[in-house]
């Protein structure tokens, strides 16, 4: 059984906006909550930002992705949480160009995927887990959009703010999203002051 929730919009697009270009290691120095540390970016260097569009899928069973990439919008980041199963892979090449197809801004898993060279050459940020051989099945037993789901600890709901760049992920959530974003703007500047400085004192460790 499917249970689909409808789409979340919690984040305005100025909120969005502001995240564009801070680093997750920036935020990392104001807060614990939120990071994921854990999955892997396949491409690299990586720059994900969008909003979350959450799926849970139950091990073997897969079907509800399809349903997932109909309902996702551009600048959705598909986050699917696999419900434990880390060996077989969620996804592969013919769902991200399925994903490229409606603009998505990427796609985080806790489990793994397939078709990793594949997936290396596409502009879709994706984060995951490892590779597989193994894939999920088209059974439609059951699975959910649009609820809460967990990876690597970190409760993930509907249209919370998605974070990406090589260092890892960060899941922002709406109520924090203004004072998280004042934060790391102010140390960003002082971080980009100092590096100009050694730049200019220093040119020879910088290529």
């Amino acid at each position: 059984m499917f249970h689909i929730e409808p789409r979340k919009i919690t984040l305005t697009v100025e909120q969005r906006a502001r995240y564009q270009h801070l680093a997750t290691s920036t935020l990392g120095h104001f807060t614990d909550f939120g990071a994921i540390t854990s999955l892997l970016p396949i491409q690299r260097p990586v720059r994900l930002l969008g909003t979350a569009l959450t799926v849970r899928i139950p091990h073997t069973d897969g079907s509800i992705i399809r349903q997932a990439l109909i309902m996702a919008c551009p600048g959705d980041v598909l986050v699917i949480d696999v419900s434990g199963d880390h060996r077989r892979a969620c996804w592969g090449e013919f769902r991200a160009y399925a994903a490229l197809r409606k603009q998505l801004a990427g796609v985080v898993t806790n489990g793994a995927v397939t078709d990793w060279e594949a997936l290396t050459q596409l502009r879709l940020p994706t984060y995951a887990r490892a590779s597989s051989p193994l894939t999920t099945r088209a059974l439609e037993l059951e699975g959910e959009i649009n609820t809460p789901v967990a990876i690597e600890g970190v409760t993930i709901n509907p249209g919370d703010l998605v974070v990406g760049d090589d260092d890892g992920l960060f899941i922002i959530p709406p109520h924090r999203a203004d004072a998280l974003a004042e934060a790391a703007e102010a140390k960003q500047a002082q971080e980009d002051e100092k590096r100009s400085a050694l730049k200019a004192q220093f040119p020879e460790w910088f290529c």
